[in-house]
């Protein structure tokens, strides 16, 4: 994997793996979950096919990503890569990791990246 400038390899990181297309308040409250406690946060972008529910690149997705103002404020804490499409996340025993669930809250829950991106085009076709 190529490093980035912002990648350090001796650091920890909270790993969140999404399509994240398009980044909203709901990620942002996902993220600030180990944000929050201090944690180093690795966004791993999936390089999904571009179509109707995902209607940019990976690399348009990251480069969004990078202009949010949440990522902008936290950017020395916040590392965004491309990682390749994943049907699966699989462990076999403790390694020194956790898998953790976030719950979130109904108001962040009703967030939707799909009603997002329809409205967005409803708004082009204007």
């Amino acid at each position: 994997m190529k490093k980035d400038v912002n990648m350090n390899s001796k650091k920890k990181y909270a790993l969140f793996v999404g399509r994240w297309q398009n980044w909203h308040k709901g990620h942002e409250w996902l993220v600030s979950q180990q944000l929050n406690k201090g944690k180093n946060i690795w966004i791993a972008v999936r390089d999904v096919d571009v179509g109707p529910s995902n209607p940019k690149t990976a690399r348009e997705v990251v480069e969004s990503i990078k202009k949010a103002q949440f990522v902008i404020d936290n950017t020395d804490k916040i590392y965004i890569s491309i990682v390749p499409d994943i049907e699966s996340i699989n462990y076999g025993r403790t390694v020194g990791y956790e898998v953790l669930e976030h719950t979130p809250p109904d108001d962040i829950r009703k967030i939707s990246g799909t009603n997002i991106r329809k409205m967005q085009k409803e708004l082009e076709n204007e």
